[in-house]
């Protein structure tokens, strides 16, 4: 049974499709930036420093919201990147999570688990408020594929944590075949 929001959405989503209304895409986190355009910038404190989306134009960034270190899904999601993260690099990507602990926490947690690559903080959440992955006080479970030149590319919503990475990986390949 659906809920009286689903079936709203619905028609909504419905009407604008016949109308051609412009309708941005929302997820539970909120709303979504659109794909195919420039992914929204960040410029965030975190191990092993800052970082911003600049920093990683000519390279393909695998970019990752998730709610808590230390977590068990959020663990398992962690470890199964850094399993791929050398597979991420022959491609020429690049994987960096996101969430609202703060750097401190995110060092412990790379340290406990010998994460290598970045994981950013995002305390008051507006970084992924710009992804449409916030409920206060956590980012939720998003991931988003960005291209060289900054472009968003694709989108995982409501990710469940075991084998990501490697539905990841299988997408950026199709992309890399695509350019």
């Amino acid at each position: 049974m659906i809920s009286r929001r689903q079936l709203l959405e619905g028609i909504a989503a419905g009407l604008a499709v016949c109308c051609g209304w412009p309708r941005p895409a929302s997820a539970l986190g909120g709303t979504l930036p659109p794909l195919d355009q420039p992914a929204p910038d960040f410029s965030l404190d975190g191990v092993p420093g800052s970082r911003s989306l600049a920093d990683f134009r000519g390279q393909w960034l695998v970019l990752y919201f998730y709610p808590r270190d230390f977590t068990e899904g959020c663990t398992i999601e962690a470890r199964g990147f850094q399993r791929d993260l050398e597979q991420f690099h022959r491609l020429g990507s690049e994987v960096v999570g996101i969430s609202a602990d703060s750097a401190d926490s995110h060092a412990e947690f790379c340290g406990s688990e010998a994460l290598v690559y970045p994981l950013l903080s995002d305390p008051g959440g507006a970084v992924s408020r710009r992804y449409g992955s916030w409920i206060a006080p956590f980012s939720q479970r998003h991931t988003f594929l960005i291209d060289p030149d900054g472009i968003l590319r694709a989108q995982w919503l409501g990710v469940r944590p075991l084998g990501h990475s490697q539905e990841v990986l299988a997408t950026l390949k199709e992309w890399q075949l695509k350019s």
